[in-house]
């Protein structure tokens, strides 16, 4: 009498798509893009690097699946809330806050951001068709600067896009720095920089933008 094994549980392709796309975020925050590979992941996921070319043509492609996982999870409950936000103001204390918080969450955000961008410098097409899916933190403060616009709130210089599309750009840029140790720059300090530029880009006082306290240098 012959014995065999347990059967092996043959997985959906999507269940398998998804812990690759797993597999590789861990790799990428710990090592990142730049020393991460096929066999990389394949090895973190438990399969074989012939199952990870099956479901992902390259490493770009699973960095891109990636990224739109990672600002579903970081920003997906973030937006919903700043839309069901009536003040203005609050929303984007809501909207800004949760970029700068000391936690290890945030840090493997921005050490995956910053990787990303890295690689869309390197090779512009990565980013293409996943434009309008990673880009839900902008797009969300665009309508907060929209609401705010058309209650008299604020009284921005430039179109919402503009204001948005240069906050997004401050703030990666200050993550970046906050994420290379630059000395005396926290995350304190960049919120205040923070309500700074968006008392000047919207017309509105900064201590009122971040909230009760005194006036931010």
């Amino acid at each position: 009498m012959s014995s065999t094994g347990p059967a092996r549980v043959r997985q959906r392709p999507e269940v398998r798509r998804a812990m690759i796309v797993e597999a590789a975020r861990a790799v990428i925050v710990r090592n990142g893009v730049g020393a991460t590979g096929l066999r990389d992941i394949a090895a973190e996921a438990g399969v074989s690097v012939g199952t990870v070319t099956y479901h992902f043509g390259s490493v770009a492609e699973i960095l891109n699946e990636v990224v739109v996982l990672e600002t579903e999870r970081f920003y997906g409950a973030i937006v919903a809330a700043v839309d069901a936000e009536p003040d203005p103001v609050a929303g984007l204390r809501m909207l800004v806050e949760p970029l700068f918080g000391d936690t290890e969450q945030v840090r493997q955000h921005w050490r995956i951001w910053s990787d990303y961008w890295t690689a869309v410098v390197r090779r512009p097409e990565v980013a293409a068709e996943y434009a309008e899916r990673i880009r839900v933190w902008e797009a969300c403060l665009v309508r907060v600067v929209r609401r705010g616009t058309a209650s008299g709130v604020f009284v921005p210089a430039e179109a919402p896009e503009v204001v948005a599309l240069k906050l997004a750009a401050y703030s990666d840029g200050v993550a970046t720095q906050i994420a290379q140790g630059v000395p005396d720059l926290t995350n304190a300090v960049a919120l205040r920089w923070m309500w700074t530029f968006l008392s000047h880009e919207l017309g509105v006082s900064a201590a009122g933008i971040g909230g009760s306290g005194p006036e931010p240098l």
